[in-house]
């Protein structure tokens, strides 16, 4: 029979999977495989990355459970524009199925595949599998890319059909797939030149099955818990999401079927994860440019002095306590709450007037739901450059916000233990603190605690006129959030 191989990319579960359920019902014989991509992996910082032992332990997972259908994975380490194509030559495959990807290397990189499996006669098919929608599929009356959520919003609620979240078949197809050689199995992380690390959330299929099964209890509260982050209110499902070891069909399905504040305020979570997907697909150019052409005008701060407050931004030492604490939690963890990610975004770009790119890439660096688009649409949302964005006149008080969101302290003392001993009145502030008080707390600022590296209201007024000197218009007094 006629035999086909399956590509895994960011799609790492073996079920309700569009490009292995059609290459199954299409041919007797399907192969599956992976690829560590050398072209993605050689200019990572640091041999010790959560994303690669997550995918790592993910493979595991995925490859004992094709093998208990009787496949298994191929796993190779290389460029996939040259193993996929070689690996498709070995076995003889007439077909290579995969599923769709939109980001611009990697639109690119297919693009390189497909070429060189036409020209050996074998034919690449990709399928839509890690969105609801995608591309052109919700479009404004005229026939364009939306460009501001809430009618994007209201236009997928309104296109959604039940055959949009149908899981496509796998299992009953499993016969189809063809045995593979324990030789292929997954390689240690040392071959393929990285170290274990602590790994901090259960990978793999199983491990997005049970954060599934928690959240699901606790959905119904969503919309009134998911802002603070001492509370267990969000899913952790998003690294899941990234890589694909949940089905968004079967979340979106089920958020959609059960109603409610909460399950509504969640299911319109995953559709601005659609909105920041559809914008990087028709605009790529928002890979390192703003959103707003003549947002890339901002004189944003640079030299010895910015880079200190960048290092201090990085290192969780700007003397504002909740901003620290989620720069710690991120390095720590991987993960930041995304109330923080906004306060954190907004504090870089808005009180110390760092190009939001360099703070970009920062997050790029170190989080385990690493995702270009979202990445890329927050960070600009934040800075004001970007689609549907934060308006550049209103600005996050970093004091408010830790006040509004973290009232207690109790996740400020978490990551900050210097400030364990500080009560609640002072804790978002505590150099207001007397030095006599300071001193009999044990937390003297300015030793045991950096002091603020910038004040707030000095650094909105510099951000106001910032802004205004590329020519937008703003009302005499935006708020102070």
């Amino acid at each position: 029979m006629p035999a086909a191989l399956v590509w895994f990319r960011r799609d790492l579960r073996d079920f309700d999977h569009a490009a292995l359920s059609h290459a199954l019902q299409a041919h007797g014989r399907v192969f599956c495989c992976f690829v560590f991509d050398t072209d993605i992996l050689d200019p990572l910082p640091s041999r010790q990355d959560r994303r690669v032992a997550f995918i790592h332990a993910s493979l595991i997972e995925l490859d004992a459970r094709l093998r208990s259908k009787g496949g298994g994975l191929i796993v190779r380490h290389g460029r996939a524009v040259d193993e996929i194509p070689r690996l498709a030559n070995e076995l003889k495959v007439v077909s290579v199925f995969a599923n769709h990807d939109y980001e611009p290397a990697t639109i690119a990189r297919d693009a390189v595949v497909a070429a060189a499996l036409k020209d050996a006669g074998i034919v690449f098919r990709s399928f839509k599998d890690q969105v609801i929608f995608e591309r052109r599929e919700v479009l404004t009356l005229s026939g364009k890319p939306f460009g501001v959520f809430t009618p994007y919003k209201n236009a997928w609620l309104k296109l959604l059909r039940e055959r949009d979240l149908a899981s496509w078949p796998v299992a009953e197809f499993a016969a189809h797939l063809a045995p593979t050689p324990e030789a292929a199995c997954v390689p240690d992380l040392q071959t393929i030149g990285f170290e274990t690390t602590d790994l901090r959330v259960s990978p793999g299929m199983s491990g997005g099955e049970a954060l599934w099964e928690d959240f699901s209890g606790r959905i119904n509260q969503y919309h009134a818990a998911r802002d603070f982050p001492a509370v267990k209110g969000v899913s952790y499902l998003s690294t899941h999401l990234r890589f694909g070891t949940v089905s968004i069909r079967e979340l979106a399905r089920i958020a959609h079927l059960r109603g409610g504040a909460g399950a509504e305020c969640w299911l319109s979570e995953l559709i601005w994860r659609e909105f920041y997907q559809q914008l990087l697909y028709h605009h790529p150019r928002v890979v390192g440019h703003a959103y707003k052409p003549e947002f890339d005008a901002i004189r944003w701060e640079e030299g010895p002095e910015a880079d200190a407050r960048f290092a201090a931004w990085c290192e969780g030492r700007t003397g504002y306590p909740l901003v620290d604490a989620a720069q710690r939690q991120l390095v720590q963890s991987g993960f930041m709450h995304n109330r923080l990610r906004m306060i954190s975004a907004s504090f870089l770009t808005k009180d110390l007037g760092i190009d939001w790119r360099r703070g970009e890439a920062f997050f790029a660096q170190w989080l385990l739901d690493f995702d270009l688009a979202a990445n890329n649409g927050g960070w600009q949302w934040a800075a004001s450059t970007g689609c549907d964005a934060q308006p550049w006149f209103r600005i996050f008080n970093p004091v408010t916000q830790s006040e509004r969101f973290d009232a207690q302290g109790k996740f400020i003392r978490r990551y900050v233990p210097e400030l364990a001993s500080v009560p609640d009145k002072f804790i978002h502030a505590p150099w207001k603190l007397k030095p006599a008080e300071q001193s009999a707390l044990g937390c003297v600022i300015g030793r045991d605690y950096p002091a603020p590296i910038v004040d707030h209201a000095a650094a909105r007024e510099k951000t106001l006129w910032r802004f205004k000197q590329i020519g937008t218009p703003a009302p005499e007094a935006g708020p102070n959030l």
